[in-house]
């Protein structure tokens, strides 16, 4: 695994001026019915297990009861991750939480998907190779073989599946043995112009981040730009999403908006739509890799 991408800037605590290594940085993050005694349960656990809570945020959410926290700390006792899973078992079966241990040391092993347009993708492998992402790209996928040259320059490998009306599930299948040997965390569909199956979404649910040219819900389908300069609209948006199997309906992680004006063509309107989604997607990838964004059914909770 890469521990860290090619052209970053060492880390600082890296030198061997720094002496010993630092502490590992840990991550619980959980959601379950919301009342009273959660957070107390949780700091006293890692008191008790020599833990040291450096920073913490959470959310009640009144509409459906739900609480979810976030909790970054660091063992001062040698305590490792499968240990802490373990004693904190009992805590998450009396609470009813869903609950995940992270080292935050640890970079999430990210596909990138795109088809035609390659704004997003040398974006996010430009904020990858300067250590701006914390994630490990283990390859690009494409239908068409445009970014080859891009992933050979990055050091990626890229896989050309192409898609036909006779060659989808084929493709996939394909898609998914990628996936399964690279232990792949996270799919980022930059501008990846084709649906996935509803099988796949089902399998990787809260796993794969779509950039959606449009300030969701308006102007679906072909040509967004042209139908928003038609209209005369005067923000152009971009919304990062999961992906379900309800098209552009999974739970929205970020949109992003810029003014426009009556002075610009389509193509200028197309322009500043590249830029928007190029930072919203970042802005969702990192989040994710950061572990700050938590289902909430149909939405999000994004911690800061």
């Amino acid at each position: 695994m890469k521990s860290q991408p090619p052209g970053a800037a060492p880390r600082a605590d890296s030198s061997p001026a720094s002496g010993a290594a630092p502490p590992p940085t840990f991550l619980v993050t959980l959601d379950c019915r919301d009342r009273i005694g959660i957070v107390a349960a949780v700091s006293r656990f890692l008191v008790e297990h020599a833990c040291n809570i450096v920073d913490s945020a959470q959310f009640g959410d009144p509409d459906n009861g739900r609480f979810f926290l976030r909790t970054v700390f660091r063992p001062t006792a040698g305590a490792g991750l499968d240990g802490l899973r373990a004693a904190f078992a009992p805590i998450a079966a009396e609470f009813g939480m869903e609950v995940n241990f992270h080292d935050l040391g640890e970079r999430v092993r990210t596909l990138i998907m795109a088809s035609r347009f390659g704004h997003c993708l040398n974006d996010l492998l430009f904020r990858w190779q300067i250590g701006a992402l914390p994630i490990d790209v283990r390859a690009i996928v494409s239908n068409h073989t445009d970014f080859a040259s891009v992933a050979a320059n990055a050091g990626i490998p890229f896989h050309h599946l192409p898609v036909t009306e006779t060659s989808k599930a084929a493709q996939e299948k394909a898609l998914d043995g990628i996936v399964e040997r690279e232990r792949v965390e996270l799919v980022v569909l930059a501008r990846y112009m084709q649906v996935l199956s509803p099988a796949m979404c089902a399998r990787m649910r809260g796993r794969i981040i779509n950039i959606h040219h449009s300030f969701l819900p308006s102007f679906k389908g072909a040509s967004p730009y042209r139908q928003a300069h038609a209209r005369g609209v005067k923000l152009i948006g971009a919304t990062a999403h999961y992906v379900t199997e309800d098209l552009d309906e999974g739970p929205i992680i970020e949109q992003g908006v810029e003014r426009v004006s009556h002075g610009l063509s389509a193509a200028d309107f197309a322009a500043v739509g590249r830029d928007v989604e190029s930072l919203v997607l970042a802005r969702a990838v990192k989040w994710h890799a950061e572990r700050r964004v938590l289902l909430n059914g149909r939405r999000t909770v994004v911690f800061p």
